[in-house]
């Protein structure tokens, strides 16, 4: 019986567009969500990086462009980004904490988009996770990335976990697969 929900799919496919309409429709219904997302940040037509953004509204830079190849500092990166991990953990890591402890006698959905190589630079994120993932009164609706070159170990173990429903995201069914994802979202929370 699955107990969470995650969307996996190539870049740019329309995994957090989808997280973000599940989102308002279960918030709609008066289901309590809280969680993250990541959106891509443009200038000029040109993207410069990710933001993580909160369910509450705050936002910060997850990454961004890096033009100085020669890193001085300890940076974490990927490609041509540059990860600024004390943002993401100032924004990300109380949300996963609030949901871990709410007092709810009902299920709480906790949106985490994205778990992907550059998230996974922070421990704390991965021990979060992994908390969240085991709390009974908790669902987790997220994204994965599809696997590509060296596998992320808590990528693979999500996606192996009995108690994970996956769904893959392609062209073809990104338009209708909406009401399938919120059904197996709702049947996590009975």
């Amino acid at each position: 019986m699955a107990r969470h929900v995650f969307l996996t799919g190539p870049p740019g496919i329309g995994k957090t567009t989808l997280i973000q309409k599940v989102t308002q429709a279960l918030r709609s219904s008066d289901v309590p969500v809280d969680g993250f997302y990541t959106e891509e940040v443009k200038e000029g037509g040109r993207r410069k990086g990710f933001d993580v953004v909160t369910l509450s509204g705050k936002r910060g830079p997850l990454s961004r462009v890096s033009s100085d190849s020669s890193a001085s500092r300890r940076e974490y990166r990927v490609g041509q980004y540059v990860v600024d991990l004390a943002s993401f953990e100032q924004l990300v890591l109380p949300v996963l904490r609030n949901v871990n402890h709410g007092s709810d006698t009902e299920k709480k959905i906790c949106v985490i988009d994205e778990i992907g190589k550059m998230e996974l630079f922070s421990q704390a994120f991965i021990r979060a996770v992994r908390e969240t993932l085991t709390d009974p009164g908790t669902v987790v609706l997220g994204t994965i990335p599809v696997p590509k070159g060296k596998p992320l170990d808590l990528v693979e173990e999500i996606r192996s976990r009995k108690d994970v429903k996956v769904f893959n995201v392609s062209k073809e069914n990104r338009n209708n697969i909406l009401q399938d994802i919120l059904a197996a979202v709702e049947s996590c929370r009975k």
